[in-house]
């Protein structure tokens, strides 16, 4: 039986947080390794994260969905709350998820510290400016904008012609007006105007670099590797040549080094990074991943948007640099999220339907298969609503059983760890058998066939078409050097297709290629397959209308 549930903001305000030097000597960190940011939240240093390098690895488990709706799915709480499950059952267990950005918290979407009772804490925090990490990326890459601009002015030497400079300016908040912009207006002394525009900072390559690195030598070198822009015969011009990396790795020099915290049942959380899940990879940094599968026998993380997008990136970009093998996946899906792929209308979705369960379960069902195709077992977490009937859970159970997979109910929502006990006991059992984990493609394959692989194999597509201009971009890539890559999918997270609307598991279909946009200092190629939306904007009425201090000098209206 679920007891009441007070608002996210409540339930973390009433959290008995333990002092975050407690959380890490659960994982055998000394004080001393601590650089503190108040009493509940901390960073680890780089030299003890150094330490541990021969220290045997932990078991790697992938939290991912199926397609997103406006129904919810609930994949950060599941994995909060699975993380929570295993230490319950005793098993040695942390999560590793992103850290939130401001512009979805004051926008729509609100924050992503988990749900419930399956949260992470300090909540307002860790949703709000944490330990300033994404200030940091901020200020390396718009220091790296201004670098140009100053080339530019003070005679150009690198011959950048400006219609060509491709690195734009970013903030952590969500501004639709400032998407194309005319910089450098106001005369002679302001330097020369050129068209310009700012993104998102979790859509900045400076922060895909920052959860790709290893260690700060390869930041550097990974920020020199940046492409900026292009002369006027289309030769590449790198930060290194305008001598920016040294000083933007100065900046991120703090920040890189992964930061602790809690969940509501004070078990350790790693909370670094967080690049957008369409034009980047949408994975918690490499650093932080590796440095828990040191510390933990089980490691618990999530992937951006469904399968299709998170998962296929974790493994083939995150995994594949890394060398990462995961050990087990957990697809999460909700009835209320399968009638909508089902085809009931979001008013519908409190009747039951069982009919409409059934089809929308194709889109689970491609899912479960995917991740199989990649070598990982796969366990699907009903995350359950009170209007789901045990007939709809039946109909789920019954189709997974059929793929070979356990669909298991879970309630961390409203009863935390024990919510998710059952599933905490299943990844055990899966994670101990043997995974064959292997990624999609080859180095070696064609970027135009890794693109089509992906296409065909994950989405169900007949093919990909691109016009001739697009077609000889990824020659000319690959003439570069950059052939053996992977390619990092911008599409829609909200279907296999192209098309947003199109639910459920459509086949056949052709996913156009749009435009391709090279990461050099990341290392992958962007394939851009429609409109993709660096810098969102906010709605009517944005959640920053309902965010204020209450009387005690408490947030209220995060969530």
């Amino acid at each position: 039986m679920s007891k009441k549930v007070g608002s996210d903001i409540e339930i973390a305000r009433e959290a008995k947080m333990k002092p975050i030097r407690e959380v890490a000597a659960k994982l055998g960190i000394k004080e001393d390794h601590l650089l503190p940011f108040g009493h509940t939240k901390a960073k680890i240093s780089m030299d003890y994260v150094k330490s541990l390098k021969n220290q045997k690895d932990g078991k790697l488990i992938l939290v991912t969905a199926i397609n997103p709706t406006p129904a919810g799915e609930g994949k950060t709480t599941t994995t909060v709350g699975l993380g929570d499950g295993l230490n319950r059952i005793g098993k040695k267990a942390i999560i590793c998820l992103r850290e939130p950005s401001l512009g979805p918290c004051f926008g729509v979407k609100g924050g992503a510290a988990g749900g419930g009772y399956a949260q992470v804490v300090p909540m307002e925090d860790i949703n709000l400016h944490f330990t300033g990490d994404f200030h940091a990326i901020g200020s390396a890459h718009n220091l790296l904008s201004a670098l140009i601009d100053n080339h530019i002015y003070w005679g150009n030497e690198l011959g950048f012609d400006t219609r060509r400079v491709t690195w734009r300016r970013v903030m952590d908040m969500n501004d639709r007006a400032l998407r194309q912009i005319t910089n450098s207006l106001g005369g002679v002394s302001n330097g020369f105007p050129r068209e310009d525009g700012f993104d998102i900072t979790v859509a900045s390559e400076v922060m895909a670099i920052f959860c790709l690195s290893t260690d700060l030598n390869d930041l550097t070198k990974r920020l020199g590797n940046i492409i900026v822009g292009y002369t006027r015969d289309k030769k590449p011009i790198y930060a290194r040549d305008l001598k920016a990396d040294g000083a933007m790795t100065v900046l991120l020099k703090d920040a890189i080094a992964p930061n602790l915290v809690q969940t509501l049942e004070n078990n350790p959380a790693f909370i670094h990074g967080g690049p957008f899940a369409n034009i980047a990879h949408g994975c918690n940094s490499v650093i932080a991943t590796t440095t828990a599968l040191k510390l933990a026998d089980y490691v618990v993380t999530e992937a951006g948007f469904g399968a299709d997008l998170g998962a296929e990136k974790f493994f083939d970009i995150k995994c594949r640099k890394a060398g990462l093998k995961p050990a087990a996946a957990v697809i999460v899906a909700t009835i209320r999220a399968l009638k909508m792929h089902g085809g009931v209308a979001k008013e519908e979705l409190g009747k039951e339907n069982v009919a409409a369960v059934k089809k929308g379960g194709e889109n689970l069902a491609r899912h479960i298969e995917n991740v199989k195709k990649f070598g990982v077992p796969a366990v699907v977490a009903i995350n359950r609503f009170s209007a789901d009937t045990d007939a709809e859970l039946d109909a789920v159970r019954q189709l997974c059983a059929e793929l070979g997979s356990e669909a298991i109910e879970c309630n961390h929502w409203a009863l935390g760890s024990e919510g998710t006990e059952k599933l905490a006991h299943a990844v055990v059992k899966l994670a101990d058998t043997s995974s064959s984990f292997k990624p999609l493609y080859p180095d070696e394959m064609p970027l135009w066939d890794k693109t089509r692989t992906i296409a065909q194999t994950l989405y169900g597509a007949q093919g990909i078409i691109a016009d001739k201009a697009v077609r000889d971009r990824f020659a000319e890539f690959e003439k570069m050097g950059f052939g053996h890559y992977p390619v990092c999918m911008a599409k829609t997270q909200y279907s296999f297709s192209t098309d947003p609307n199109l639910k459920g598991a459509p086949s056949n279909h052709v996913v156009p290629i749009r435009e391709i946009r090279l990461s050099a200092g990341a290392e992958f190629i962007v394939v851009v397959c429609g409109e993709i939306m660096t810098m969102p904007g906010l709605p009517r009425v944005p959640s920053a209308n309902h965010i204020r201090l209450n009387d005690k000098l408490e947030v209220e209206g995060l969530f």
